[in-house]
């Protein structure tokens, strides 16, 4: 062989190695998280502490881990394609923070592939997990009780605004679980305040702007939100309109009360995405779903906005000011 021809061949086989050790590397295992909410809606901290959860355990987005988004846009009807999909994909875990829906829809689809959720309802009795201390199966996760929360959240609401009498409550139905919920639990709290209650839909954002008009028409004294992914990420909306028609509102998580919205009393919600992250990186490693009790939500906040009380025309007591764990001012 000449001279030439073997520089060539060793040049060549040395420009090869690179790309046949890389094909030889086994891929990022893929993650696919999937939440109800709009893409922009979401508060950066929430993904924030989802990825922080991963880093915890070892895996770093883009490093050793691939992360997929997947954001319903309040779509919920998207979920059967969508779990289809991924399941035809093999990823490595479906994480699904933020809504019973979601997690359901994995469940449905999946025995095999592993699901993380954070869900408000009990993973028990709506059939994700057979009990919480060892969920069997191929699901586990946290929940974070904002249906149980619904008396507590009313009577700070009724606090806050002593004088209300008409209460419109909004659901979203397409979160059917959710609504049913807090339309079971509301009017039985209501009733204990002597409050009238009006219950409305909404499922997008034309919805929303509708049921507000009702809400004025109606003359509502006062709006309760139920808890729903989708709604946490229209706050914006929410706040524009309550401000614009003067409603006092309860929320389920206090980014919506940071946007403008008076009055939230719920799980710390960055909480339950962190610890998301966490099992989703510890399946990972090779834990399986079955041996990872589901968490229950320790940390609950209230918060209210001082600055929409008082455009309001409302008196905030200092004892409600000191039972606060926060009080934007």
């Amino acid at each position: 062989m000449k001279r030439r021809e073997f520089n060539a061949l060793v040049a060549g086989a040395a420009a090869a190695w690179p790309l046949a050790a890389r094909a030889q590397q086994p891929a990022m295992p893929i993650v696919a998280f999937v939440n109800p909410a709009e893409r922009d809606g979401i508060p950066p901290r929430y993904v924030a502490a989802f990825r922080k959860g991963l880093s915890d355990t070892g895996y770093v987005e883009g490093q050793n881990v691939a992360v997929e988004y997947h954001w319903l846009e309040g779509r919920y009807d998207r979920l059967p394609a969508m779990m289809a999909d991924l399941i035809r994909r093999q990823v490595a875990v479906i994480a699904t923070p933020g809504g019973s829906p979601t997690a359901l829809a994995a469940k449905t689809a999946t025995t095999m592939i592993p699901i993380v959720f954070g869900v408000a309802e009990d993973p028990v009795s709506i059939g994700l997990v057979a009990n919480l201390a060892r969920p069997g199966g191929n699901a586990t996760g946290i929940n974070f009780f904002l249906g149980e929360l619904v008396a507590k959240r009313l009577g700070l609401l009724h606090d806050l605004v002593p004088q209300a009498a008409r209460l419109a409550v909004l659901v979203n139905p397409a979160n059917a679980l959710t609504a049913e919920a807090t339309l079971r639990g509301v009017p039985e709290a209501a009733r204990t305040l002597g409050l009238q209650v009006q219950s409305l839909n909404a499922s997008t954002a034309s919805e929303i702007d509708a049921a507000f008009s009702i809400m004025v028409r109606d003359r509502a004294d006062a709006l309760f939100i139920a808890p729903d992914a989708f709604f946490a990420s229209r706050r914006v909306q929410f706040a524009t309109l309550a401000a614009r028609d003067r409603i006092p509102t309860s929320c389920p998580n206090r980014e919506m009360v940071e946007a403008g919205l008076l009055m939230s009393y719920g799980a710390n919600v960055a909480d339950m995405f962190h610890q998301v992250g966490i099992y989703t990186g510890s399946i990972l490693k090779g834990t399986k779903p079955a041996d990872l009790p589901v968490l229950q939500s320790t940390k609950f906040e209230f918060v209210i906005n001082l600055q929409t009380a008082k455009a309001l025309g409302l008196e905030v007591p200092n004892s409600l000011q000191l039972l606060a764990d926060e009080v934007i001012e």
